[in-house]
C-alpha cells in the first residue's frame, strides 16, 4: 500500500495538471473490458482520446515509477447539488420549472429564429404544464422558477423567465368528460337499457399525436443565463439520430449520462399522469440515461451537436423528440 500511495504523492500534481485528467487512483489494469488482475495507477480523464489528438506534453505515459498505468474516462466531476439549488447565471442542465410543476431540466439556451433573442428551451411538460392550449394550466407570462418548486424554488424569489410559448400537448382516445357528451350518454344508455340492459351506450374523445414534447421561456435578463451545458460545454450545431450513434446528456437529477440510440422513427405510448396517455410519433430511443427530474435535457452526440430533446422513459430506455422537429415547432435556433 506504501508504495502506490507514494507514487501517486509523487506524481499527481504533475498528472492533474494534464490537459482532460480529472484524477489518479490505484485499481486494476483493464483490457477489452476486463480486469487482467495487474496492479495499476489509474488515470482518470473527461473523455478518452486517440495519442493523436492529444498534445505531446499532455500524453499519459505507460508507467509511473514501478505501477503500469490504465487511463480510464469519467466524464467532467461536479458537486451534485449545483444542479438542484439557485445558480445565476443558469446553466443548461439545472433544475428548473412552471410555477406549478415540481422539476425539470433547464435544457439548452436558443435564440428565437425571427428576433434572435435568447429563449430558454425544455419540455412542456417542464414549462407549460402539461397544457394543451385550452386548458388554462399555462398561458404566455406564467413565471418559470429555477430551482424548480420540487427544489425548492419559491415564487417571485426564484423567477428565472417567463413562460413564451409551447407545443400543446394531447392525450390519445380517451372517454368523454363534457357535460354535453355525459347528458347524450346518459340519454343515449336510457333507451338502450329499454331493449339491451346488458348494453352501454358510450362517446369517446378523439384522440391526437403528437410530434414534440417542448416548450421555451424568455430569460429575466440575458446575464441571468449561460449557454454552456453544465458538465458537457457548447452546443455546436445540430445532427440526425442514427443508430448505434453515441449520445450524451446534462440532466437535473443524473448529471452527466451517455447512452447509445438503439431506435429512430418510433411511435410511442406514453403516461401523461395516472389517467391519460399520449402517442408521440417520430421519436428515437436509448439505452436508459435518465431518471424522473431529467426530463427537458438536451441529447447530443460525442462532438456535441444536438440530436434530441429527452421527455420520457424508464429503467430501460430514454425517449427523446428530434431536436429539428423541436425547433420547427418552436421556431428557434442554436
Amino acid at each position: 500500500m506504501a508504495a502506490y500511495r507514494e507514487i501517486i504523492d509523487k506524481y499527481k500534481a504533475k498528472i492533474l495538471n494534464r490537459e482532460n485528467v480529472v484524477g489518479i487512483a490505484y485499481g486494476r489494469k483493464e483490457k477489452a473490458g476486463r480486469k487482467t488482475g495487474e496492479e495499476a495507477l489509474i488515470i482518470l480523464v473527461e473523455k478518452k482520446l486517440p495519442p493523436k489528438k492529444i498534445n505531446k506534453k499532455d500524453l499519459i505515459p505507460q508507467r509511473l515509477g514501478s505501477f503500469q498505468t490504465d487511463v480510464i474516462e469519467i466524464g467532467k466531476l461536479h458537486f451534485f447539488q449545483e444542479r438542484t439549488r439557485r445558480l445565476r447565471p443558469a446553466q443548461p442542465g439545472i433544475s428548473i420549472g412552471h410555477y406549478q410543476v415540481s422539476a425539470g431540466t433547464f435544457g439548452a439556451l436558443v435564440r428565437d429564429r425571427e428576433t434572435g433573442k435568447p429563449l430558454i428551451l425544455s419540455n412542456n411538460h417542464v414549462l407549460a404544464n402539461i397544457s394543451n392550449g385550452h386548458d388554462n394550466r399555462a398561458q404566455k407570462d406564467d413565471p418559470i422558477l429555477q430551482p424548480g418548486a420540487y427544489d425548492s424554488g419559491k415564487n417571485p424569489a426564484d423567477v428565472i423567465a417567463y413562460l413564451e410559448r409551447f407545443v400543446p400537448l394531447y392525450p390519445g382516445e380517451g372517454e368523454a368528460e363534457c357535460k354535453i357528451a355525459l347528458a347524450v350518454e346518459k340519454m343515449a344508455n336510457f333507451f338502450v337499457h329499454l331493449l339491451r340492459p346488458d348494453y352501454n351506450f358510450k362517446l369517446l374523445k378523439e384522440g391526437r399525436t403528437n410530434l414534440v414534447d417542448c416548450a421555451v421561456a424568455r430569460p429575466v435578463s440575458d446575464q441571468a443565463i449561460s449557454p454552456e451545458i453544465l458538465g458537457i460545454g457548447q452546443v455546436k450545431g445540430i445532427a440526425e439520430p442514427e443508430v448505434d450513434m453515441a449520445v450524451q446528456k446534462s440532466g437535473r437529477t443524473t448529471g452527466v449520462t451517455r447512452g447509445k440510440i438503439i431506435a429512430v422513427a418510433a411511435t410511442v405510448n406514453v403516461s401523461m399522469n395516472e389517467y391519460e396517455t399520449a402517442t408521440f410519433e417520430d421519436q428515437f430511443i436509448t439505452t436508459p440515461m435518465s431518471e424522473a427530474g431529467d426530463s427537458g435535457s438536451l441529447v447530443l452526440n460525442m462532438d456535441n451537436a444536438a440530436v434530441g430533446l429527452l421527455f420520457a422513459g424508464s429503467g430501460k430506455a430514454t425517449i427523446c423528440n428530434r431536436i429539428k422537429n423541436v425547433m420547427e415547432a418552436l421556431s428557434i435556433k442554436f
